[in-house]
């Protein structure tokens, strides 16, 4: 129990802003268990993005554009631009065209080149219209799915840990891939995803729907980026997954984008 709750800890340390300042033992068990936990991390940030739209909406005049601003605003501190970072070193990697041990030693190149800057502004100008064309056309059930996007990036994220090795024998990638079991990350995402589906029906039983469709899209996105890793950089680095949380999320939100336009509009 103990080192379950280390471990969620742990996790939280590792991949949010959150201020958890205590020290603990990094070994295999706990980082595997923090690992395990990216599913719970990414709905506590969602649920916590979930209701302050709530209470935006409810208690101030606020436009659906300022609300919208201060949840995409809201995104980018809770993980201290972390994951935003890794986006925009993949892409001067990738868009350098270069052989991968160039590419590999540009992410490690602490200055950001135009390719990055571009990328970033693409990325966020895209989560932002979508964050804000869902928002203005929100019914009220949509609070909900809002609250698994976070959930699914981060579920994808850990599942490339568990299957695409570490193009390096150090980083941040390879520290959590020690202790890792593929079949046992899998199987605890299953659970996860289907005790948010149990909890998701007994409130409103088309939402299983919805978290299906998202969930399909996480898996494909999951997918392609592992392939692309691969291909592009020999398997994965701390850098390559920060930028497919980023970019899963956004993918994310343009299909309950797609979602609200064709199916709900």
């Amino acid at each position: 129990m103990k080192k379950g709750i280390e471990g969620f800890l742990i996790g939280i340390q590792f991949f949010t802003a959150l201020p958890v300042k205590k020290r603990f033992d990094m070994d295999p068990k706990r980082t595997a268990i923090a690992i395990q936990c990216l599913p719970a991390i990414g709905l506590l940030m969602g649920s916590v993005q979930a209701a302050l739209l709530w209470l935006l909406q409810t208690y101030t005049p606020l436009s659906a554009l300022a609300c919208a601003f201060i949840i995409w605003l809201s995104a980018i501190m809770m993980t201290g631009g972390l994951h935003l970072d890794g986006w925009m070193d993949s892409s001067d990697a990738y868009f350098s065209y270069r052989d991968r041990d160039k590419r590999l030693e540009i992410m490690k190149d602490p200055r950001t080149g135009a390719f990055g800057v571009l990328s970033v502004l693409v990325l966020l100008s895209a989560k932002f219209l979508f964050i804000y064309e869902v928002i203005e056309r929100f019914h009220g059930f949509g609070f909900s799915l809002l609250a698994l996007i976070p959930m699914l990036s981060r579920t994808g994220m850990g599942l490339l840990l568990a299957s695409v090795p570490s193009v390096k024998k150090d980083g941040l990638s390879y520290f959590f891939q020690k202790g890792l079991q593929w079949r046992r990350i899998a199987g605890s995402y299953a659970i996860s995803v289907t005790l948010v589906a149990c909890l998701l029906g007994l409130f409103e039983p088309v939402l299983v729907i919805y978290l299906i469709g998202l969930l399909l899209m996480s898996a494909l996105f999951t997918l392609a980026s592992g392939v692309f890793f691969k291909k592009e950089f020999g398997g994965i680095t701390g850098d390559l997954l920060g930028a497919s949380s980023e970019g899963g999320e956004v993918f994310l939100w343009m299909g309950l984008w797609l979602l609200h336009y064709y199916v709900m509009g």
